[in-house]
């Protein structure tokens, strides 16, 4: 069965070790094979990759999209233990990566990776008004 994918005029994708660019108008492809592929949207650089999160996104989309994903192993699991270091709650989203990392479902890892992402976005934001959870039990004790 092929894959369907339909590209705006300008918009990339990688499908194994290309990049293909399309031209000034829409543009669908009809794809068969075993190829990575990853659409623009879901390609993040090295340059936007400037959280924890992000920079595994970018090891595993790595994993995913090269011939030898054990090239970027060590440094997945250096990320990896940073991030546990920095806050242990991502454990869950941590353990799932891993867990598809190890199959071979290096594309759940790396849709996986996105959920990290976006709990870490969470995180930074309560970190950004100040509500940890103290705060929460101190407000829910005074209105008790």
């Amino acid at each position: 069965m092929s894959l369907k994918v339909e590209l705006k005029p300008g918009e990339r994708i990688i499908i194994g070790d290309c990049v293909v660019t399309n031209a000034d108008q829409r543009t669908r492809l009809l794809i068969d094979g075993q190829a990575p592929i990853l659409r623009e949207k879901d390609i993040l650089t090295s340059r936007l990759a400037d959280t924890p999160a992000k920079r595994i996104y970018l090891a595993v989309q790595l994993m995913y999209t090269t011939r030898d994903p054990t090239a970027h192993h060590q440094i997945y699991f250096e990320l990896m233990r940073d991030i546990l270091g920095a806050a242990p709650s991502t454990w869950p989203f941590i353990e799932s990566i891993n867990n598809h990392i190890l199959t071979g479902e290096t594309y759940k890892a790396l849709k996986d990776a996105r959920k990290l992402i976006a709990y870490e976005t969470e995180l930074l934001n309560h970190a950004k008004r100040g509500t940890g959870l103290r705060n929460d039990c101190e407000a829910g004790r005074k209105s008790a």
